[in-house]
């Protein structure tokens, strides 16, 4: 048979299911054709049913020049193969698109948790200082409290005698001697607290000096009392 050169020939074979891919989408209904002398994109596409966006695609023909060659083997998706991609395609962006509302919820609710953690740990920060706050006055009355059994020259006497023998100190040690008025141990009975230390010392001096004046004047007399 002899062809004339206005007839546009082409030799067509149907593609197996095996071995053709378009657009990363196996072309279970494409055609591989042979291009002839003055054969274009866009005429394939229009005769077989396809697009050129499509045949360019599975043939990696340049976009821009959309040149093809005489002699040259073609694969053309029909429009089932182009559904089939366009199908993984949208597949694909639907994945890509979860996979990442997934992983902004994980990071929101890491956020949202980190935010909650920060609150709770502030909360806990300042009921601890309002606790300490409301502490703190009740410690000062009770100082208050026990150093407020003498007044007058006897309270002066008392606070001399303190800083001689401790420099004021409850917390002063000197072998036996313990605390603000470097009482003996078997006086204070085991309890060094502050207000102890202060009953004690008052009974001791009272009962043996009567005042603290008198005991400062039997200091001075002998540096002990």
């Amino acid at each position: 048979m002899k062809l004339t050169k206005r007839t546009k020939t082409l030799l067509l074979t149907t593609a197996g299911a095996a071995g053709l891919l378009v657009g990363g989408v196996q072309a279970a209904n494409a055609a591989t054709v042979t291009a002839k002398a003055g054969d274009t994109v866009s005429g394939l596409a229009k005769q077989y049913g396809s697009t050129v966006d499509a045949i360019e695609k599975a043939n990696n023909i340049n976009s821009y020049t959309h040149l093809i060659f005489a002699g040259q083997s073609y694969n053309v998706p029909d429009s089932a193969s182009q559904q089939a991609a366009t199908t993984q395609q949208n597949t694909a962006a639907q994945q890509s698109t979860t996979a990442q509302a997934t992983q902004q919820s994980t990071t929101t609710q890491a956020a949202s948790q980190q935010t909650q953690n920060q609150q709770v740990a502030q909360v806990q920060q300042q009921a601890t200082q309002a606790q300490a706050q409301q502490a703190a006055p009740a410690q000062q009355t009770q100082t208050q409290q026990t150093t407020s059994s003498v007044s007058g020259s006897d309270a002066s006497a008392k606070a001399w005698i303190a800083n001689k023998e401790s420099g004021g100190s409850y917390s002063a040690q000197n072998g036996q001697y313990v605390g603000k008025y470097q009482l003996s141990s078997s006086y204070l009975g085991g309890d060094y607290s502050a207000a102890n230390q202060e009953r004690v010392a008052n009974n001791y001096v009272t009962s043996r000096y009567g005042s603290w004046t008198g005991a400062q004047a039997f200091w001075q007399a002998n540096g002990w009392y």
